[in-house]
């Protein structure tokens, strides 16, 4: 009988031809079908039997192959909102599936099989949660976690997080590997039964709703880049429609500078608390994209700028500091737009004791739907991992109110103009972070000093191999 443990035979480019279709396939219909959303772990595992290529170059130019083929599909709305330009941004997508496999073939040559295995897990979610969270261009969108955002029921979001999903199913797929042959087999086909089941169950009933008592009841509506008059006219409408809704929330850039005072009156009026997004003016003609909190008194007090200005924007300068508004029915944090995506913003709001998170967000209409739709993926991700209930409030859809286990309780369509929004917030206990936020950055410690490794062994080998006379 064959050890599982002996090296397995290198790929050649004909058959890594069948993984490579399997892991492109995978990855649209988890992203694309609810129900297929288990199949990510059949990319993961695809893209795990492709570290066997015969080189390293062809490991990496099939990554930057596969994904091009998994990410531009998935981000078309780049195209509609940067042209020819969204390219050279799949590429930089594309790249770190590329990097993964190339290092991962590389420490199989280097390290061994079995050493390379077990360093594969931190590989992936080292590369994972830096190109989400810790350069320039920050995208965490598309990443292994965020396709479960429609069945959480099942999933232990709140232990591992999104990051650590990812790290959990790759570190499956590797100990899997080292079992023997026939073993391994029944195990992965155990496992992604398994998975299929678990995402598929149907959903259980809805939490009953919380009272007054619990909460707070809060409302929105969608508006984008309204008027004065519009925003007023719809404010009215929204307390006609939710007269018991206290706290009112409307989207970033709804105003575009600070509050007017015809804003503020209507506060005073009609005794509401209102969120709002305008701009909050800074030195040499910049600002801060910022949300107003408007008391009943009419007076401003709390202001929250947005902390990651979208790259290639005029979206304002970064926050200076996070801090939490300590409203009369607990310690709500705001974030603006896709702050929500960045868990190194978010975490910061829960570390200083967020019992809910609002988020004002601005996705254009004309964006399309998918941006709409990877967008509000989001929410329900970040209330599963943290345990706290989030408003979401976009201009033009999707807006979601989500329950502390990760829930859609509410929600408004895209496009829609005017659409309101209402729900009560259940404020309880402040949130908690999960696991992955030790394992993710010590995946990029052990990722770093994998790759400093592998350039220093490769540096020494070409030295000597200099050093070496030609044979006459």
């Amino acid at each position: 009988m064959t050890n599982a443990r002996s090296p397995a035979p290198a790929l050649t480019l004909k058959e890594a031809a069948l993984p490579a279709l399997g892991a492109v396939v995978a990855f649209q219909l988890a992203y694309t079908f609810s129900a297929c959303s288990f199949l990510i772990i059949v990319y993961l595992y695809c893209l795990f039997q492709l570290a066997r290529l015969k080189t390293t170059r062809l490991a990496f130019y099939m990554g930057l192959a596969i994904g091009m083929a998994a990410y531009a599909p998935q981000s078309m709305f780049l195209w509609k909102i940067f042209g020819a330009a969204a390219i050279p941004l799949w590429l930089i997508l594309a790249f770190w599936v590329a990097l993964f496999l190339a290092l991962a073939r590389s420490c199989a040559a280097r390290f061994g099989s079995v050493p390379a295995t077990l360093l594969i897990p931190f590989l992936w979610t080292g590369l994972e949660y830096f190109r989400s969270e810790l350069y320039y261009l920050r995208f965490s969108w598309l990443n292994a976690g965020y396709v479960f955002s429609d069945n959480l029921q099942w999933l232990p979001l709140k232990l591992f997080g999104v990051y650590g999903m990812g790290f959990l199913f790759m570190a499956v797929i590797s100990l899997s590997a080292l079992m023997q042959r026939k073993r391994q087999i029944a195990a992965q086909a155990a496992l992604l039964t398994v998975l299929g089941v678990l995402a598929n169950l149907p959903a259980g009933r809805n939490p009953s709703p919380a009272s007054a008592r619990d909460g707070v009841p809060v409302a929105g509506v969608q508006l984008e880049f309204p008027s004065e008059p519009q925003i007023i006219a719809n404010l009215n409408h929204l307390i006609q429609k939710y007269p018991q809704a206290q706290l009112l929330v409307l989207s970033e850039y709804t105003v575009d500078g600070p509050v007017p005072e015809t804003i503020k009156a209507w506060c005073r009026k009609n005794q509401r608390y209102l969120i709002i997004g305008g701009k909050d003016p800074a030195p040499d003609s910049q600002f801060y994209d910022t949300v107003f909190v408007i008391g009943p008194s009419g007076d401003i007090l709390f202001r929250q700028a947005k902390s990651v200005p979208i790259q290639f924007f005029k979206d304002g300068l970064p926050a200076r500091e996070q801090k939490l508004w300590e409203s009369p029915w607990g310690k709500i944090g705001i974030c603006i737009c896709y702050d929500l995506s960045y868990t190194r913003v978010t975490d910061q709001l829960i570390r200083l004791g967020a019992q809910a998170i609002i988020v004002p967000s601005m996705d254009a209409a004309d964006w399309g739907h998918q941006q709409h739709e990877l967008h509000a993926r989001v929410a329900p991700i970040r209330a599963a991992e943290y345990g706290v209930p989030v408003f979401r409030l976009a201009s033009s859809g999707i807006s979601q109110i989500v329950s502390s286990s990760g829930r859609v309780l509410a929600t408004a369509p895209m496009p829609g103009e005017e659409t309101m929004i209402s729900e009560v917030l259940d404020l309880k206990s402040p949130g908690k972070l999960p696991l992955d936020r030790m394992i993710a950055p010590l995946s990029v410690w052990i990722t770093g000093l994998t790759i400093g490794w592998l350039a220093i062994v490769s540096f020494q080998q070409k030295s000597v191999s200099r050093l070496q006379p030609n044979p006459t």
